[in-house]
């Protein structure tokens, strides 16, 4: 298959390396010169959960003319996804389908401000714990599932066979008909940590240890669910904090990437995450005062961010 990967930073780098690792034809297109230069000189090394290997693939820094793909993998921040999509439509063919792999809720209408919605694949990465070391170099400390879903009329049928290329190349990839359920359940999960870890530079692990940072991750979790539940959204379970807590049991020392955006000096997606959880609460005239406060202050350390 055909794959593009937009936006080749710690979770791209691990989609791109695995899926070429495959077999497939991965065209990697990232911003920053020095990776991409590292990628076409000695492959992009990936390291972690899945081994360790050395990867041959393309890689640049602008997206290519007079080329198509079958897959464009969004793999850009949140905030980041309308512009990666405007940047993608050279590449659109007649049967690309589009993937988005972004934390939080609301990036596929971002993306279908620009690309059909029958060819926009929703999806969710979860529990990776990914960075990016150096220049060409992806490791990750896990990986929990994968999860696509059709969005709004993308065919079922190519979702099945997208998930099955991933799932070939070592992915926990499935198919799954309800996403937004999906969605939210990984969501529960992210607020818990997201903006706990960034505004205390804890890893998961040191943040379940910590009383004060736990009871404040899992109050924000619980209030989460509660406004999923006033959606209708089908959880998998009854008990956030268990759930949040057999999530961060599985990678400790993983920081989430609200924290290692804060540390590289970036705009984190928490707008998406824990912000999305008061925008949803919002429009159902309901209210998130832990979830408003943890996105407020977040924003704040974003704005002492030096251009």
């Amino acid at each position: 298959m055909k794959i593009v990967v937009m936006g080749c930073g710690a979770m791209g780098s691990i989609y791109a390396g695995l899926l070429a690792a495959a077999g497939n034809d991965v065209l990697a297109i990232d911003r920053n010169a020095r990776h991409v230069e590292a990628i076409q000189q000695k492959g992009l090394h990936i390291t972690g959960a899945s081994g360790e290997r050395w990867v041959r693939l393309r890689a640049s820094t602008t997206v290519p003319e007079n080329t198509s793909a079958d897959l464009i993998v969004l793999a850009v921040k949140s905030g980041a996804v309308e512009e990666a999509a405007r940047q993608i439509l050279p590449l659109m063919g007649n049967h690309t389908y589009v993937l988005t792999l972004q934390n939080g809720l609301g990036v596929e209408d971002d993306v279908a401000r620009h690309i059909a919605s029958d060819r926009i694949i929703s999806g969710i990465a979860q529990g990776f714990g990914a960075s990016r070391p150096e220049p060409g170099h992806g490791h990750h400390s896990g990986m929990q599932a994968v999860r696509f879903g059709a969005w709004q009329g993308a065919d079922r049928q190519a979702v099945t066979e997208i998930a099955r290329i991933w799932k070939d190349a070592g992915f926990p990839a499935e198919a799954c008909e309800d996403i937004q359920a999906m969605k939210w359940n990984k969501l529960i999960c992210n607020v818990a940590f997201s903006a706990t870890c960034a505004l205390s530079g804890a890893t998961l692990g040191e943040a379940m240890a910590n009383p004060q940072l736990w009871a404040l991750g899992c109050m924000a979790a619980t209030e989460a669910s509660q406004i999923a539940i006033a959606l209708g959204i089908p959880l998998e379970g009854n008990d956030p904090v268990a759930q949040v807590h057999a999530f961060g049991s599985k990678m400790p020392n993983a920081k989430p990437s609200t924290l290692l955006d804060l540390e590289a000096g970036r705009k984190t997606e928490i707008d998406y995450i824990n912000g999305a959880v008061c925008r949803k609460a919002k429009a159902r005239g309901l209210s998130a005062p832990v979830n408003e406060t943890l996105t407020m202050l977040v924003q704040f350390r974003e704005s002492q961010i030096t251009p």
